[in-house]
């Protein structure tokens, strides 16, 4: 298994770091176009293993030619957000250097799949989808792992609770129009709104739609960078190990909850042949609309990015 992750900033490099550590790859490829970055970095890394105990070796280079024949390539690059940004103030810049680095990466690996992780997600995935031309199940995104990670959290923090025993979804794009749906989240088996407040659901909901910028916020010269990277891994290890875990993950639909030509989060099973089955879940009316609103203003950003 030879796995590659473009862009060696905190959210790749910490990706890279934990695939080595969990030895889901013979061989980690840390690329990133600054010259010395991801060599050091990637040294680094696998000069951690004696203490570890990992065998993966790990390779940084700002070079295309030693990620040949990787069979999954994990897409960080991209400028990170700013206070006051939203994601989709990053449209233009990162989807041009998407479709360069995805044109780059197919022509070394062309039967990889891809986890899309640079913002804004939704639209990422669909422009490395378009350029690739690969089939819908190997262009990925990861966006509901991360929210759902952040949902589950402040969940826990509520009630006390480990978040282990938290189990939730959320539907819809990366950001402010993402979906959380409360009637499929449960603590223990227990349905949340048994356990919370109508208006703890919606303050907790609101937290976690906003959670990345929250972040931000508080760090003022980059954003998230330990969740993104830990959720982009559980996808990584899921495909790696064909576990068939049902994540909500960003993919390209084509009729599933009656929406075509867009891109939005979903639970899909992963296994080794990446998006192995989309499930349908019913919604209600309330939840069908929101997932409608959400998908179209993803439409609107895909529709200003010109290939």
């Amino acid at each position: 298994m030879k796995i590659t992750v473009i862009g060696a900033g905190n959210v790749g490099a910490t990706a890279a770091q934990r695939i080595a550590e969990k030895e889901l790859a013979n061989e980690v490829v840390l690329v990133d176009i600054v010259e010395g970055v991801p060599q050091g970095k990637g040294l680094d890394m696998y000069e951690s293993g004696p203490i570890e105990g990992f065998d993966s070796k790990v390779i940084g280079t700002n070079s295309y030619d030693e990620t040949a024949n990787s069979d999954i390539v994990v897409i960080t690059a991209g400028i990170p957000r700013k206070p006051g940004m939203s994601r989709d103030d990053l449209l233009s810049t990162n989807a041009n250097i998407i479709k360069s680095v995805t044109e780059q990466v197919v022509a070394k690996s062309p039967k990889s799949i891809l986890i899309v992780v640079s913002n804004p997600l939704d639209v990422m995935v669909y422009v490395a989808q378009k350029v690739s031309g690969f089939e819908r199940n190997r262009v990925i995104g990861m966006a509901g792992v991360l929210d759902t990670a952040r949902y589950r959290t402040f969940i826990a923090m509520e009630l006390g609770v480990s978040v282990e025993d938290i189990t939730a979804l959320l539907l819809g794009g990366h950001g402010d129009s993402m979906v959380p749906l409360p009637r499929y989240t449960s603590v223990a088996g227990i349905p949340l709104p048994e356990l919370m407040t109508k208006e703890k659901i919606d303050a907790i909901v609101k937290r976690a739609q906003n959670g990345g910028a929250e972040i931000v916020n508080f760090l003022k010269t980059g954003s998230a960078f330990y969740a993104p990277s830990a959720a982009a891994v559980q996808m990584v290890e899921s495909i790696v190990k064909d576990k068939k875990r049902v994540l909500p993950c960003a993919v390209y639909l084509q009729g599933e909850y009656g929406l075509s030509g867009t891109v939005v989060g979903v639970p899909v099973k992963l296994g080794k042949n990446g998006v192995e089955q989309i499930l349908e879940i019913q919604l209600n009316d309330e939840e069908k609309a929101l997932l409608k609103k959400s998908a179209d203003d993803v439409k609107t950003n895909i529709d200003k990015v010109k290939l």
